[in-house]
């Protein structure tokens, strides 16, 4: 019992094939994340160049540093 494969879609396909260099680790993206996530919130201008190139290529470290910001931007209840 195998369910249908969901079609390639092109945001997918434009990761896969994604220039991933500097290359930068989830390891080291994950020790980084909460100064560069900072850094971002302090200055939307600021370039991390390995950070932005792992984020974009990596789904799971760019979820943690999404919701990194959700948690340092958002009012308290």
């Amino acid at each position: 019992m195998t369910r249908p494969h969901s079609p390639i879609t092109d945001n997918y396909l434009a990761g896969l094939l994604l220039d991933t260099s500097p290359y930068l680790s989830c390891d080291e993206c994950f020790e980084n994340m909460d100064i560069y996530v900072e850094k971002i919130i302090a200055d939307p201008e600021h370039q991390d160049v390995p950070m932005q190139v792992h984020l974009a290529g990596c789904p799971a470290c760019a979820e943690e540093a999404d919701t990194l910001v959700e948690l340092l931007t958002s009012e308290p209840a």
